[in-house]
């Protein structure tokens, strides 16, 4: 956000409901009022700002949604360390039950590079025999099944992923668990393929059973965690208790399922299950599982996030955690949407 925008922005949360010619008089801009006006209509478009009223009486406030799409530079948020930082430290029902209803995630430019990148798609996908798109979607489950594991702490490389997944060898020096890690991605996407439909409508119970198939054979828990789990990295406490847990799951459905964009749908799935943390453990995998059956089943092009940065992935994933900010993971959703329209269709 630029310096001005700020200045807008920082003068509203003090004095909210205020008219542009007010803006203009009380804030020290060196900008003309046509430009002023043009910033605001900016600012409205990025969800940064609201407005009450209408004609001669339009009144400008802070969105309640702005932190959650405000510029946060990772580098300087992370030069602080845990103790330093000001944060939720608890979850906050009130994003999930109230916010993100109000709340577009994408603002008009993203929203209109993102259907340019799924009509491509569909058009690259219409060119494609039944074989050849088989064979593309077998490619992107083999770098999804990869990169998600990796995220993870898996070591298998790319290429061991491959024989492992389609030669049934595992690699030497590596573990048992693994190996059943990766197999299990490759199970659950099967799954979501052949049963493309099965998490619409999306309901808790129906998330619990693509964590069942992430986990199988692995020594982690399922169903619902009934015990506290903390988080590296961060000071914030998710829910402890299994009834609030399975509530929170049960609102989180409820407002992806009232949502109309499939993009918006595909990326709530990845940040709250994330943040719910409603499992002991496979929580990131379950999210990016779920993520990609949304895609799917919409005709929208999946994401292996095969390029994404395991260190980015998991410090934008904790601002969430911390500030309820998606800017960054909104950004990382965006860059592996084209990466993968550009790569595998």
């Amino acid at each position: 956000m630029k310096n001005r925008e700020q200045q807008i922005v920082e003068f509203l949360r003090d004095s909210p409901l205020q008219s542009s010619k007010s803006i203009f008089d009380k804030v020290a801009l060196d900008i003309s009022y046509a430009t002023l006006k043009r910033v605001l209509s900016k600012l409205i478009d990025e969800n940064v700002l609201q407005i009450n009223g209408q004609g001669k009486g339009t009144k400008y406030q802070v969105s309640p949604s702005y932190h959650i799409h405000v510029s946060i530079d990772m580098d300087t948020y992370y030069k602080k360390e845990i103790d330093e930082r000001k944060i939720q430290e608890s979850f906050n029902p009130l994003v999930i039950k109230e916010i993100l209803y109000q709340t577009q995630l994408f603002n008009k430019d993203e929203l209109k590079h993102l259907l340019f990148l799924q009509n491509e798609y569909q058009n690259n996908v219409k060119e494609l025999k039944i074989n050849e798109y088989q064979k593309e979607l077998e490619r992107l489950a083999i770098d999804l099944s990869w990169k998600s594991s990796q995220i993870e702490g898996n070591t298998y490389s790319l290429l061991e992923t491959e024989k492992l997944l389609k030669e049934k060898e595992t690699a030497a020096g590596k573990t048992k668990e693994e190996a059943v890690m990766l197999l299990n991605h490759k199970d659950a996407l099967d799954f979501i393929i052949e049963h493309s439909d099965y998490l619409d409508p999306l309901t808790t119970s129906k998330i619990e059973d693509i964590h069942s198939l992430l986990i199988k054979e692995l020594d982690i828990d399922r169903n619902l965690r009934t015990r506290r789990v903390g988080i590296s990295g961060t000071n914030y406490r998710p829910l402890d208790n299994e009834f609030l847990i399975r509530d929170a799951l049960n609102d989180m459905c409820d407002l992806i399922n009232s949502k109309n964009n499939i993009f918006e749908k595909a990326l709530l799935v990845l940040v709250l299950i994330s943040y719910i943390q409603p499992f002991i453990d496979g929580n990131k995998r379950t999210a990016r599982i779920v993520s990609n059956a949304i895609l799917m089943n919409n005709k929208h092009c999946p994401i292996s996030f095969r390029t994404v940065d395991s260190i980015e992935y998991k410090k934008a994933m904790l601002l969430f955690y911390e500030q309820n900010n998606i800017y960054n993971f909104k950004k990382i959703f965006i860059e592996q949407f084209e990466f993968a329209v550009k790569t595998y269709f």
